[in-house]
């Protein structure tokens, strides 16, 4: 199973103390989790992964069934060219760099406009993989890593019928 936590770019992992029961009606707890929320969302809807951080964040998906784990990124307007994939144990780095350039001539005006942001994204894995077995693939935006599963975590599936009465 995937840890979820990872996928969060920025949030620090001792920032955040487990809730306990009790403090689900706490009027403090629950302005703390509003005010967290709040900073999220501005960091989210401006473009920055967090505080001090000024390149973009591309969204991820990670998906597993019993043979693999699939690590999708979404990355309009960034070349194959420009996105490096790497692997370190049971971490999946991905890092790029957004270039864009866009040139507007009407009659006498001309405005030129450049947007450039370089991202990276490091995903813990449940499990150490050899790089060989890797296959990442960049297709109209979205790269898409593929990630076999050790034989040891592959569980195959069965159905069961399901009988009436």
């Amino acid at each position: 199973m995937v840890d979820l936590k990872s996928l969060v770019p920025w949030r620090n992992s001792s920032a955040a103390a487990p809730a306990m029961r009790g403090d689900f009606f706490d009027p403090l707890v629950n302005f703390r989790r509003e005010v967290n929320r709040m900073f999220d969302d501005f960091f989210e809807g401006a473009g920055w992964s967090g505080p001090g951080h000024t390149g973009m964040m591309p969204a991820v998906d990670v998906h597993e069934d019993e043979k693999e784990l699939v690590v999708t990124a979404e990355l309009p307007g960034v070349n194959e060219k420009d996105i490096e994939v790497s692997l370190a144990g049971d971490v999946l780095t991905i890092k790029g760099e957004k270039k864009a350039e866009r040139e507007h001539k009407n009659g006498e005006s001309w405005r030129m406009e450049r947007h450039y942001g370089s991202f990276e994204r490091a995903i813990e894995l449940p499990f150490d993989v050899k790089d060989s077995q890797v296959d990442a693939k960049f297709t109209n935006g979205v790269l898409s890593v593929r990630i076999p599963k050790p034989a040891d975590l592959q569980h195959s599936t069965r159905k069961i019928e399901v009988k009436a009465g």
